[in-house]
Parts: C-alpha cells; structure tokens; sequence
C-alpha cells in the first residue's frame, strides 16, 4: 500500500534522499539536514502504510526530481530501501549510502520463525500496553547501553510514540517480507559507502564488512562508542562520513 506523494522541485544543489528506518521519522536525521543544508537538497522519505519495501522505495522515488540524478542514504530498514531503489532506478542513484542494514530476505526455518515472532510480541505489546511501552523494551536493544537513559534514548522514544500500532503492523509486513539484494551488491557502480556502530547488535558490523566484500569499491566506516541508532548516537561522526562521501569539503 503507498500513499500519494508531491515531487520536490528541482534544485540548484545535489539532491540527497534520506530514508528512515523502522519506526522512525525525520528526527533519526535530523541533525544531518541541518549540518547538510548549505551543500544538498534534503529530502526525508515517510513511508506512510506501505507495507512492502518495493513500495516505500516507489514511495520515496516519486519525492526526487522526475528524471534528475541523486543521492540516497538509507538508515536501517531504510537501507533496505534503498538497496531496492538501485534495483527500480540504477540510473538514477549517484550514489548509495547503507548505514546500520541489511541486505538479505528473513531466513527460512526455525531462525525465520523466530525473528517473526520476535517482531509479532512487540506489535502485541504496542497493541496492548502503547507505543511507548513497547519502544522502551524494543529500543534499549537499538542503542549503545551507554544511553539508555539519555535524553537520545527519550527522542528514540518520543519518534516511536509518533506512530500508530496499525503503521508498526505494516512495517513488520514488509521486513518479514523483505526482499533478497545479495545479487543487487556486485553491480552496483557508484560511490558507496557503508556505515555501522561498532557496537550496533542488530545489523552487526560484520553484516557490513560482508557487504563491502561484495560492492566494488565501497568504503567501510565504523563509528566509535555507537550502537544501531547512529544517526542520532554519533550524529557528528555520521554527518563527517556523509559528507565526504558526497565529495563535499568538511567543515566546521
């Protein structure tokens, strides 16, 4: 299911689209836009009730420029997306940035099992007890332990309070059902980089060191004293690598 969506104007400045991950909104990069501005045209994705992958990167495609080149990063499940936006558009993309992902379909078997009823508790939870109860169990596994009772800790709780049970519901749908990109990975042409956490346990940093044996040329960044909210956790260390990464000069 996929929402319609108005198109950005075109800009004098490169276009970088920026997709959120599960549960998150246009705080998880909030603090890059900011420090981005002078240098990208900013466009934050919202992936609404669709339900499916290949829908929220049709979803985040009809916000760019019709025709017009640009730069996707996606954090998380949005990473997901992206990888799905090289598939439906590769020459469009200048180039990719994956931070804190994935890119293989849910297992079969008993592992495939487990993670659906992993993510099918914590809908009952949210249905049951609230979106706030739910993201304090869900999230202290999201972030570095450091920070489970910091004021980030409270923004990743305010963002997940943001959605409804019904929208977490359509997002599970679409990571339980998620795509196979391993075969998208050797072709992909452009400046790539990838990023984690080093301290990332849901989309570990040797999921991305894998991921960098098979993208040519693609560019690894660890992030020090981080979990998997990094664009948040780190938001200074992540703008660094986003901007080099789009060739601009690094300033203060």
């Amino acid at each position: 299911m996929t929402e319609a969506v108005d198109p950005v104007q075109p800009s004098a400045r490169p276009v970088l689209l920026l997709i959120p991950g599960l549960l998150c909104d246009e705080a998880v990069w909030q603090a890059q836009v900011q420090a981005l501005a002078p240098v990208a045209d900013c466009i934050v994705a919202r992936h609404g009730m669709a339900d499916t992958i290949e829908g929220m990167a049709r979803q985040a495609l009809a916000l760019v420029p019709p025709g017009a080149p640009f730069n996707v990063a996606g954090h998380s499940m949005g990473g997901r997306c992206a990888l799905e936006i090289w598939r439906q558009a590769p020459e469009r993309v200048a180039r990719l940035a994956l931070l804190d992902t994935g890119y293989q379909a849910r297992p079969a078997g008993a592992i495939g099992e487990a993670e659906a009823a992993q993510r099918m508790a914590l809908l009952t939870l949210a249905r049951t007890e609230g979106m706030h109860a739910m993201g304090r169990q869900w999230a202290r596994g999201m972030v570095h332990p450091a920070r489970w009772e910091s004021p980030v800790f409270g923004q990743i709780l305010d963002m997940i309070e943001r959605f409804t049970p019904a929208q977490f519901e359509a997002q599970i749908h679409a990571l339980l059902h998620r795509p196979e990109a391993t075969d998208l990975l050797p072709g992909i042409t452009v400046p790539t980089l990838l990023l984690c956490g080093r301290e990332d346990g849901w989309s570990p940093l040797s999921r991305h060191e894998e991921m960098q044996r098979h993208i040519p040329g693609a560019r690894l960044v660890a992030v020090e004293d981080c979990g998997h909210m990094s664009t948040m956790e780190q938001p200074q260390a992540v703008t660094s690598a986003l901007r080099a990464w789009l060739g601009a000069a690094v300033s203060s």
